[in-house]
């Protein structure tokens, strides 16, 4: 392969970066006969344990020949391609991670370095090599008959032929059959990139044509598909992926919610006709050591996966999809806390291949790279046919109150009615898990609070649980309250998804509705059954959270209602705003995707807002336009540079002492400001108390070289721990 560094025979020792907190690489001793080469995955001695690790290159001579120890084997395995080091590279400059952390997400599953077991087969042994004397017997004539065909695995020939394990051991001791050992076969077909495809309108064709002229320059580009909801983007960038397809090259599709996307693996496998190779967290150990091997030796051609796909081995990488571009779960926060979306746009431009960022509602980073020219922009203004979007309107709850202890106001009852006795689906939507956010005692209004963080417990009476959603500590409602001992005084404060259903069941008894949150749909399978029967229209009203707020197509949906369109905008975040928009104008695309006219009801308390005037306009781009320029007064991201700090430690007074520690050795530079050190807003999480510093720095400023210059020669004790987050999304 051209990408990779050979190791002549005169280098005897060669580099081995570990998947360990660590910045360097360690030398070992080499044997030529390995013919290792930059990439080559070996198992190398540490201490007294044996780890598997990368070479990078020739070793140097700052350690004694005598001190080395010896490389132990290498992995029957491809190389990892020089992009990918170079995006391990590039990844732990930018975030100030050890390299051998990020080295970590590329060799995620050790287990796919081994060779997979063959497939066992057996066959008959012709009756004329039979041993003398032979013994047949009903059972034995029955797997012979079975075997009157092609060789069959063992659990397939006992199934066949109505035995049992020891029939087919005495067959074989016996010298009635042979076993053979097969290679398995590859567990990925190949899509079919001339399968058929949505007829596309004019605008979308010319969008393909645009995408598929990116892939076929094989040069490093990047596009922002930009298209109102349902207009049709999955279908323009399959074209893409199908041209990747066609030149022989392999595509790589991220989406924010991997587990969850029933629907888009049903459009895939119905354009290209098979299932793509998946890569998410909740895959079975087998399939993700099959999945890792298969993209490394390039029988993997497409793959959609979450953000960690990111690092696998694509050795004939020609095409990388973000999906929902502006999703914040693209941001990694725990471990290495790197930008996925901004990380894939390093690894297409390392590898020399076009990138698509895809939304309905782009993020302001997307859009000012667009604006400067770093970016090309395509996009699709309406819906395909005669499906249009949706109308909004807003609800003024200071105005429009709910009935005392309900939460759907007067006017979106009788939507609802309405919507139902019409025979269509209604979803109400609230970005909140759970019974209650908050439960407290009503003597002494106590409230619970997780022993372990600054948060609330959240009730989820489903489960007949207490639950933190930061550390996950469960617990039973107390009967008494620990503050003032009154017993049976708790009272749930607020509404979850759980209490709303409560409320469907109460108002509209004949409706048959489904909860869909995190807590109910849980992976793929449970996905792909939410959505059969919401198209089977066995359900008639939605409670749902975020996970149902994109990419979801339901025909007879055209009611949309969010029960608490401010949630988001609370807490001061930088985002919070954008956020919302984006969250409330996703939900509202699950309206009247079809012929039928949808209608979205927004519930607020502030309709004066911009964010919520923005959406009852439909006008985005008056929206983003002022989100802009409040960030580019304020010197923020696009426009600025940000970095969090957070110390913590296991009690208050030592997460203090480091904190000061860490202010009074920030840099005093023109265009920095050091911001804290205070109280985190989660300032106990998992246990272990913390502090926050922001810098915010002019975006000219290489930022990650003052922040290694500042922090570096810090010396903190041992329990004390420093998170770096360079851009950060959360500021909890």
């Amino acid at each position: 392969m051209t990408d990779l560094l050979p190791l002549d025979e005169p280098f005897d020792r060669v580099s081995v970066l570990l998947p360990l907190p660590l910045d360097v690489a360690y030398d070992y001793k080499a044997d030529p006969a390995l013919g290792l080469a930059r990439g080559a995955i070996v198992e190398v001695p540490l201490g007294k344990r044996r780890l598997v690790g990368v070479v990078l290159g020739p070793g140097g001579d700052e350690v004694a020949e005598e001190r080395l120890r010896a490389v132990v084997r290498a992995f029957d395995v491809p190389p990892l391609p020089a992009a990918v080091l170079d995006l391990v590279d590039w990844v732990a400059a930018w975030t100030l991670a050890p390299r051998g952390n990020v080295l970590r997400m590329a060799i995620s599953s050790p287990g796919a370095l081994e060779p997979p077991p063959p497939v066992i087969v057996l066959t008959a042994v012709p009756e004329a090599a039979w041993p003398a004397g032979t013994r047949m017997t009903p059972a034995r004539r029955r797997v012979l008959a079975a075997l009157d065909g092609p060789a069959l695995e063992p659990r397939d020939l006992m199934r066949e032929a109505g035995i049992g394990p020891a029939v087919l051991k005495s067959m074989l001791e016996a010298g009635l059959l042979e076993r053979h050992a097969l290679p398995p076969p590859p567990p990925f077909q190949p899509p079919d990139p001339d399968g058929t495809g949505h007829a596309l309108t004019g605008e979308q064709a010319d969008a393909a044509e645009a995408l598929r002229s990116a892939v076929a320059a094989r040069a490093f580009s990047v596009t922002m598909l930009d298209g109102v909801t349902g207009s049709g983007k999955t279908e323009v960038y399959f074209e893409a992926v199908a041209a990747a397809l066609t030149a022989g090259q392999q595509a790589l599709v991220l989406l924010p919610e991997i587990a969850l996307s029933a629907q888009w693996l049903q459009r895939f496998a119905d354009r290209f006709g098979t299932a793509p190779a998946v890569w998410h967290s909740d895959l079975k150990p087998t399939v993700r050591r099959q999945t890792w091997r298969a993209v490394a030796d390039g029988t993997a051609r497409v793959l959609v996966g979450a953000r960690s796909a990111l690092f696998l081995p694509f050795p004939e990488l020609g095409l990388i999809v973000i999906d929902e571009e502006h999703e914040p779960a693209y941001k990694q926060e725990d471990g290495v806390a790197y930008q996925a979306r901004d990380m894939a746009v390093v690894r297409a431009r390392l590898q020399g291949v076009p990138i698509a960022l895809v939304s309905a509602t782009p993020s302001l980073e997307t859009l000012e790279n667009v604006r400067a020219g770093r970016y090309r922009a395509l996009h699709l203004a309406a819906r395909p046919g005669i499906a249009e979007l949706p109308s909004v309107e807003l609800i003024d709850l200071r105005r429009d109150r709910p009935d005392r202890g309900r939460f759907l106001a007067p006017t979106l009852v009788r939507a609802v009615e309405a919507t139902l006795a019409e025979g269509e689906q209604v979803l109400l939507f609230l970005n909140r898990r759970g019974y209650a956010p908050l439960t407290l005692c009503r003597t002494c209004g106590h409230r619970l609070e997780c022993p372990n963080c600054t948060a609330w417990l959240v009730e989820h009476r489903l489960l007949g649980r207490l639950q933190c959603h930061h550390c996950g500590f469960s617990g039973r409602l107390p009967r008494a309250c620990p503050s003032c001992a009154a017993e049976d005084s708790f009272v749930a404060s607020g509404p979850g998804v759980e209490r709303l259903a409560e409320e469907v069941l109460s108002r509209f008894p004949d409706a048959r509705f489904q909860i869909a949150s995190s807590d109910t749909i849980v992976g793929p399978d449970q996905a792909a059954e939410f959505v059969r029967a919401v198209n089977a229209r066995e359900i008639d009203v939605i409670v749902g959270t975020q996970i149902v707020a994109k990419g979801h197509h339901f025909p007879w949906l055209t009611l949309v209602g969010v029960v608490d369109a401010d949630l988001g905008l609370a807490g001061g975040d930088l985002r919070a705003g954008e956020r919302t928009y984006q969250m409330l104008h996703q939900v509202s695309g699950r309206a009247g995707r079809a012929e039928r006219p949808g209608r979205v009801l927004l519930q607020t308390h502030v309709p004066e807002n911009p964010v919520m005037a923005a959406l009852a306009a439909g006008d985005r781009d008056r929206f983003l336009e002022f989100e802009a320029e409040q960030r580019r007064l304020a010197g923020m991201p696009p426009f600025g540079r940000l970095a969090a700090l957070v110390v913590s430690a296991p009690d208050a007074e030592r997460a203090d002492a480091a904190a000061r520690l860490v202010a009074r050795a920030a840099p005093r530079l023109d265009g920095v400001t050091v911001l804290g050190p205070a109280p985190a807003p989660l300032a106990l999480l998992r246990g272990r108390h913390r502090r926050r510093l922001l810098v915010k720095a002019r975006k000219e400023i290489n930022l990650q070289r003052v922040l290694r210059d500042w922090l570096a020669p810090l010396k903190l004790e041992g329990a004390v721990r420093l998170a770096i987050d360079v851009d950060p999304y959360s500021f909890m």
